[in-house]
This record gives C-alpha cells, sequence and structure tokens, in this order.
C-alpha cells in the first residue's frame, strides 16, 4: 500500500520557501519521510497522484524522485514504487535532510549528534590553531573576545558574535574540511529554537568566562589546553541551554 499524507494548503516547511516547484516538491517529501509520515519501508504515492497534489508535470515528480535517491531517502523501482528507505542510509550532510531532523527531532538525539561532531572536530581544530594562529588572526582572535564581553546585554547578538569567534578558530587551524562540516550544521542547528536556547546572564558570563579560558590556551600556544577549553565550552553551553525532554542525552554531550 502507498503511504498517506494529509492534503494541506502547499507551503513549504518553515525556514525554507524554495523558488521552483520541483524545490517545493522535493521539500515536501523530504519533509514527510523524516517526519514519519511516509514511514520506513512504505512506499510513496504514485507519480499521478503526486502530480495531481503538487500540480507538477511528471517530469518535475520523477526529477523529484531521483533527488530522494541521491539524498538516501528512497529507493525506486519499476513496477514496485517508490520505498522509502532505513535512516541510517539518510545523508544527514544534505542540508533539507539535516534541517527536517532537526525540524523533527522529538527527543533531541540529532542535536545530542551534532554537539558530539562538534566537540570532535572543534577540539582539534582548537588544538592546531595553537601551534598555528599567526600574530594577525591572534589579534582578531582577542578583539573578537573582547566585542564577546560588550554584548552581554544583548544575547541575540552575543550568540552571532559567538559563531564569529569559533569560526575564527576554525579558519586559523587551516582545516577547511573540518570548518566546512561544522559550518554547515551548525547553520542548520541554529534554525532550531530547541538548540538557541534562551540563555540568562548568569549563563552569558559563564559562556564568556569560557571563551576566555579557549582565547587564553590559543593565544599561549597550549594546544592541549585549548583542546580541553574547547571540549568543556561546547559540552557545557549544551547542557546548560538543552531542553529537558524525557530520554538521555549523548555519552558526550550529556557528560
Amino acid at each position: 500500500m502507498t503511504a498517506s499524507a494529509s492534503r494541506g494548503p502547499l507551503e513549504p516547511p518553515a525556514h525554507r520557501r524554495p523558488r521552483r516547484l520541483g524545490d517545493t516538491v522535493v521539500t515536501y517529501l523530504v519533509d514527510r519521510i523524516v517526519s514519519g509520515a511516509y514511514p520506513v519501508d512504505s512506499v510513496l504515492p504514485t507519480e499521478p497522484e503526486l502530480c495531481q497534489e503538487f500540480g507538477v508535470s511528471r517530469t518535475v515528480v520523477r526529477e523529484s524522485i531521483k533527488l530522494l535517491e541521491a539524498k538516501g531517502l528512497v529507493k525506486a523501482t519499476p513496477g514496485r514504487g517508490t520505498r522509502v528507505l532505513e535512516p541510517i542510509g539518510w545523508n544527514l550532510l544534505d542540508p533539507l535532510v539535516l534541517e527536517a531532523q532537526i525540524r523533527h527531532d522529538s527527543d533531541l538525539s540529532i542535536l545530542d549528534d551534532l554537539v558530539n561532531v562538534r566537540v570532535a572536530l572543534e577540539c582539534d581544530m582548537a588544538a592546531q590553531c595553537a601551534r598555528v594562529i599567526t600574530p594577525a588572526q591572534a589579534e582578531a582572535l582577542k578583539r573578537q573576545a573582547n566585542v564577546l564581553a560588550e554584548t552581554l546585554h544583548d544575547p541575540e547578538r552575543y550568540g552571532r558574535e559567538d559563531v564569529a569567534f569559533h569560526e575564527m578558530i576554525m579558519l586559523a587551524s587551516g582545516n577547511r574540511l573540518g570548518h566546512a562540516i561544522i559550518h554547515g550544521i551548525h547553520a542548520k542547528a541554529r534554525l532550531s529554537s530547541q538548540y538557541n536556547g534562551d540563555p540568562n546572564r548568569e549563563e552569558l558570563l559563564q559562556s564568556l568566562a569560557e571563551h576566555r579560558q579557549i582565547e587564553s590556551m590559543i593565544l599561549q600556544g597550549d594546544s592541549q589546553g585549548a583542546a580541553a577549553a574547547m571540549r568543556v565550552h561546547i559540552v557545557g553551553s549544551w547542557a546548560r541551554r538543552r531542553p529537558r525532554v524525557h530520554g538521555a542525552m549523548g555519552q558526550e554531550a550529556g557528560s
């Protein structure tokens, strides 16, 4: 049997407004698959059904299915339809898939995993930064730490400057792949209110102290200290702002 989903107005999921009809179809189908509206091993509606629902041609539907296959979400088999695959094969680094996963992350397991990835990569990049940072980059990092201190009264701006601080360290490390991975996943995470939280002044002061420690270790050229300070900050910051939900946190994120 084919999977069914509500036939509401065709408004794309929040945070994303595709420009083309094909993008709209893909965005909707990704969201329905990730949310469980189309469960694993279910068969998507037929081409004519999708054409009628979205008001698009068969060509658009076929191209959309190919894109879903490329993301690891489905497998189209002639004569048997398009079947939803197990999540283990989904491409979580694909922006649409990751955004949908975070949007439907009711137990925060995806955000916990994301924090653990940040720990693994950013600690290594902080250590490398301490080894190779140039005088000009060191001065820029000091200025950015001061900007953080100046924006404690404005949590929203503090959040943006916090991201800029981490970006400086990643770029100074020279690890382009690590930076690209963190930049991509963190941008999607920051669309989630569950990830951002609502920090009070005490929490911002704690965050600032942790950033100062990272800065100090890097400027001293202490690679192990920089990695340790980065770990304390990322894990501690997530523990402070993580919503209380039923279920355990990830091993690293919850330590």
